[in-house]
């Protein structure tokens, strides 16, 4: 009997001793599921006020241009000290790079969507309505990027940029082999950057899409595809 009031003695104790670590885990696993929800919360609020700078400095870069456009000036823009966009950016330099970043990656994805077409002509059409639909898009930025001697300068330093700039180019140059190719293709790729001017701001995407396009194929000499004639 003894033995039996010790075995249920131990095993209230033990049951006890389970009840007691099983609260502590779930107390703890708590804690856990509260920090990983702060640091979710602390990591989209860190998102949010990134792009509120990316966005504050594609404006003052396009009023002002990259050389007189100051980290101060992007502070006061947003509504904020000086010391909370160096959390986030510590040069201008940095800043440019976070801003031009996306672009490239559309522009990437436009060349490889335009490389895998067969036929130069095919190519060529590709590129130029790929290239067109990111500028638009992008109305304040492309300008700015083609315009700006100071981000022209940091671009051209870049050795992945300016082979993909070159990509591009070739696939609209290969139209008119030799030099009237490669003139034809710069002219058509300033004029699309210069016709998103003010004088264009008021139009509807879709209208100037399709003005950039009709004058970039005269240019190239590119006719249109027969299913859009």
């Amino acid at each position: 009997m003894r033995f039996l009031t010790l075995r249920t003695c131990s095993g209230e104790l033990y049951g006890r001793a389970v009840g007691w670590w099983t609260i502590g885990q779930l107390g703890s696993g708590h804690r856990r599921i509260q920090s990983g929800a702060l640091m979710a919360v602390t990591a989209v609020r860190a998102a949010d006020s990134r792009q509120r700078f990316i966005d504050a400095a594609i404006g003052l870069f396009t009023r002002h241009s990259f050389a007189g456009t100051s980290l101060q000036m992007i502070a006061d823009e947003v509504g904020v000290t000086k010391s909370a966009v160096h959390h986030h950016f510590r040069t201008r330099e940095e800043l440019l790079n976070a801003v031009v970043e996306p672009l490239l990656g559309e522009v990437r994805r436009a060349v490889e969507a335009a490389e895998g077409k067969r036929g130069r002509r095919a190519r060529a059409e590709r590129m130029l309505t790929g290239f067109v639909d990111l500028a638009v898009r992008n109305r304040l930025l492309v300008p700015m990027l083609v315009g700006d001697p100071g981000p022209i300068e940091m671009l051209r330093s870049r050795t992945e940029v300016s082979d993909l700039v070159n990509r591009m180019i070739m696939l609209l140059a290969d139209l008119d082999p030799g030099v009237g190719g490669w003139i034809k293709a710069d002219m058509v790729m300033a004029g699309i950057a210069g016709g998103m001017s003010a004088r264009s701001s008021g139009l509807d995407d879709d209208v100037l899409r399709r003005y950039l396009i009709e004058a970039s194929r005269r240019t190239l000499g590119l006719r249109a595809p027969r299913c859009l004639t």
